[in-house]
C-alpha cells in the first residue's frame, strides 16, 4: 500500500503536467514547497511552512540530518557555555565532520561510525580525543534535548596515547640552552619567562600583560577552563619583563612589537631555539613544582587545572622518584651498611660541612 501523505501537504499539477505541491493549514494561506518531492531539501521546507517560519535558506542544511542537529547544538547553552578556547577547538573538528558527513541523517549515527572518526585519527591521537570529545558533547545534548534516544558517543574508548606521542617535555638543559642563546633584553626571553613562570597555556600567555598585574599579583581567568589564577611574579620573570621587549597590552610580541595570536607564537616559539613547543615548557614547571613538593591543590592553582587527574600524574611522578631514592638500598640483600650515592645537592652540603 502507498504510505499516506503528510498532514496538510497538497499536490496540484500545472498546465504544463507538473506537479506543484503546497503546505495548506485549515482555510490558511498555502505555502508553495520549491524542492524536489522526496528529497531532504523538500521536507526542511514542509517543517518550515508547518511551523510558519520562513523558508530554509539556499545551502543550510537539511532538517534531521548531522549538520542540521550540530547547527542547534550551537544555538544552545550547552555549546555557549563552552569556554572560548574549547569551542574553538570543537569547531574545527565539526567543519571536518560536516564536509564527510554533514549530509548523513543524526538518526544513522551509530557508535560504529564514531569509533571510526575516532580511528581515522589515530595518527594525531589529541585529534582524536578531541573529535571524540566534540562527538560525545553534541549527543550528550541531542539526547537530553530529545533527538537521539541513545547517545551513540558514549560507550566509545579514548585513544591510547603512545609512547613519544604527546608534547615532548624540556629538560632543564633545554632552559639553559634557550636562556644562553636568548638573553635578557630580547623578547624570545621574555617567552619564555613567562611561560615557565606563570605556567599560563599559550592562549592565555599571549594575553597577559600589565592590566593583569596587580601588587605583584598577576591575575587571570584561564581561556580553557574558565578558571581565576592568581600568580606572583617570580623575580626572574620581573627581571625578563622590565628588560622586555613586550606589547602595550601583552608581554609576548612579536618583531613588529605588536601582540601575537596563540598560532604564531607557537610557530615562533618553536623556532626560536629548541625544536619543542611551549606546552612543553609547561609541563616542565609542573614537574619542577612537584619535585619541590607542590600539592595537588598546589598545582591546581597554580596551572588552572580542576579535580586531581592532571596534577596527580606530577605529584606521583614526584613521589616515585622520592621513594626509588629512599629505597634503593633494598636491593643490596643482607648489606646493612650500603649508603646511596648522595645527590649532587648533599654532595656539596657534605663538602661544605668539611
Amino acid at each position: 500500500m502507498p504510505r499516506p501523505r503528510p498532514p496538510h501537504l497538497q499536490r496540484q499539477v500545472s498546465r504544463h503536467g507538473k506537479s506543484v505541491w503546497y503546505v495548506r493549514i485549515g482555510k490558511g494561506p498555502r505555502i508553495r514547497i520549491r524542492s524536489e518531492f522526496g528529497t531532504a531539501e523538500f521536507d526542511a521546507e514542509y517543517q518550515a511552512a508547518l511551523a510558519g517560519k520562513p523558508r530554509p535558506k539556499k545551502g543550510a542544511a537539511a532538517a534531521g540530518t548531522l549538520a542540521w542537529l550540530i547547527e542547534r547544538y550551537r544555538d544552545g547553552s550547552d555549546w555557549t557555555g563552552l569556554s572560548l578556547a574549547t569551542r574553538r577547538q570543537r569547531e574545527n573538528i565539526f567543519k571536518q565532520v560536516i564536509a564527510t558527513a554533514g549530509g548523513t541523517p543524526y538518526s544513522q549515527i551509530s557508535q560504529a561510525a564514531i569509533n571510526a572518526g575516532r580511528d581515522r585519527r589515530r595518527e594525531t591521537p589529541f585529534q582524536a580525543r578531541h573529535f571524540l570529545d566534540s562527538m560525545r558533547g553534541l549527543f550528550a545534548w541531542a539526547k537530553q534535548a530529545g533527538f537521539v534516544k541513545t547517545d551513540p558517543a558514549a560507550g566509545v574508548k579514548y585513544p591510547t596515547l603512545k609512547s613519544g606521542k604527546g608534547f615532548p617535555i624540556w629538560t632543564e638543559a633545554d632552559v639553559a640552552a634557550y636562556e644562553a642563546r636568548w638573553p635578557l633584553g630580547t623578547r624570545q626571553r621574555v617567552w619564555l619567562a613567562v611561560l615557565l613562570y606563570t605556567g599560563f597555556r599559550r592562549g592565555d600567555a599571549v594575553r597577559f600583560g600589565r592590566q593583569h598585574v596587580r601588587d605583584g599579583v598577576a591575575t587571570l581567568r584561564t581561556q580553557k577552563t574558565g578558571t581565576d589564577v592568581h600568580i606572583p611574579l617570580l623575580q626572574p620573570l620581573r627581571e625578563a619583563l622590565d628588560a622586555g621587549p613586550t606589547a602595550d597590552l601583552a608581554f609576548i610580541c612579536g618583531t613588529n612589537g605588536k601582540p601575537m595570536t596563540k598560532e604564531s607564537f607557537g610557530n615562533a616559539f618553536r623556532d626560536a631555539g629548541v625544536n619543542k613547543s611551549a606546552h612543553g615548557l609547561r609541563k616542565i614547571g609542573a614537574t619542577r613544582a612537584a619535585d619541590n613538593g607542590a600539592t595537588v591543590a598546589q598545582l591546581n592553582a597554580i596551572f588552572g587545572w580542576t579535580g586531581s587527574k592532571m596534577s596527580s600524574l606530577y605529584t606521583e611522578n614526584a613521589d616515585r622518584k622520592k621513594l626509588a631514592g629512599d629505597a634503593i638500598n633494598k636491593l643490596i640483600f643482607g648489606d646493612k651498611t650500603a649508603t646511596s650515592i648522595p645527590s649532587p645537592k648533599g654532595q656539596v652540603r657534605a663538602a661544605k660541612r668539611k
